[in-house]
């Protein structure tokens, strides 16, 4: 392996994951991520048939040895230049502690190990949601600072993030995606410390096998309803997502970091111009 060469971490490799794999893989040695190994292959055999140098690993990201392994496994492939972040669960797939496990939990870990192997001028993307934006249950600047900044491995440990308190999936989902944008916001001095760049990206409705999934469970009308009140008036594409993700990756971004780009179609706008209200 050379160990020069500039490498490109994908975790979780689904619809998202995939595109950005394809989009900003070339020329680079690619490490794909996911829990699910039946999907890292797929994604793998895929990639690697485009004529993608790919390697894998398994890994549990609300597993702070897991994750570590991931990153210093990346580490050893050679200068880890670019690290996109997608790996998530939705309210129509989990119940509310794996939410806040694999979402919250999960994000911290990554950035905190990411930051402590990503090369000068590197950068890293998360995908966090627009759900991140909705409020859906408002937090105390007291609660945003504890998710900002308490060490990752205590996080579950915070009061408020008791999943018999928390309540439905939903608003686990909603909390943890806030959180998101508060920890990249709080990583990027971390990760400036190594020269490297940090942001979020918040996808609205994305056709991709979990988008499909929650317009099929309970929420669907909501979430056509949202598609219908934006600008846009569509899905998004998975490779909407890894548009996004190239700029904040690539150096036409490199006076951004620590901040959220909203891909959603317009659905935010709509719910904050009263457009789209959101159900009481």
């Amino acid at each position: 392996m050379n160990r020069n060469k500039n490498v490109l971490v994908v975790i979780g490799v689904g619809g998202m994951g995939r595109a950005i794999a394809r989009r900003q893989g070339a020329g680079k040695a690619v490490l794909l991520a996911d829990f699910d190994e039946t999907t890292l292959k797929a994604a793998a055999d895929a990639l690697t048939g485009d004529g993608h140098e790919i390697t894998t690993h398994r890994v549990d990201v609300a597993s702070g040895e897991s994750v570590r392994e991931l990153a210093e496994a990346a580490a050893a492939l050679g200068s880890v230049t670019q690290v996109a972040h997608t790996a998530g669960l939705s309210p129509a797939q989990a119940p509310t502690p794996a939410i806040l496990a694999v979402d919250l939990l999960g994000v911290a870990l990554i950035l905190e190990e990411f930051g402590r192997v990503v090369a000068a001028d590197g950068a890293g993307v998360v995908i966090s949601s627009m759900a991140g934006h909705q409020q859906l249950a408002p937090l105390t600047s007291e609660q945003e600072a504890a998710l900002a900044n308490t060490p990752a491995h205590e996080l579950l440990e915070l009061p408020f993030l008791n999943a018999d308190q928390v309540g439905h999936p939903g608003i686990a989902y909603g909390i943890a995606k806030r959180a998101n944008h508060l920890r990249v916001q709080a990583a990027s001095a971390t990760w400036g410390d190594r020269g490297a760049r940090i942001n979020s990206i918040s996808p609205g409705v994305i056709s991709t096998p979990m988008g499909q999934q929650e317009l099929r469970s309970e929420s669907g009308d909501l979430m056509r309803a949202m598609i219908e009140a934006s600008a846009t008036a569509r899905l998004g594409t998975p490779d909407d997502i890894a548009s996004a993700a190239a700029f904040l990756l690539g150096s036409e971004s490199s006076f951004i970091t620590g901040t959220d780009l909203l891909v959603d179609g317009g659905v935010i706008a709509a719910l904050r111009s009263g457009r789209l209200t959101w159900p009481s």
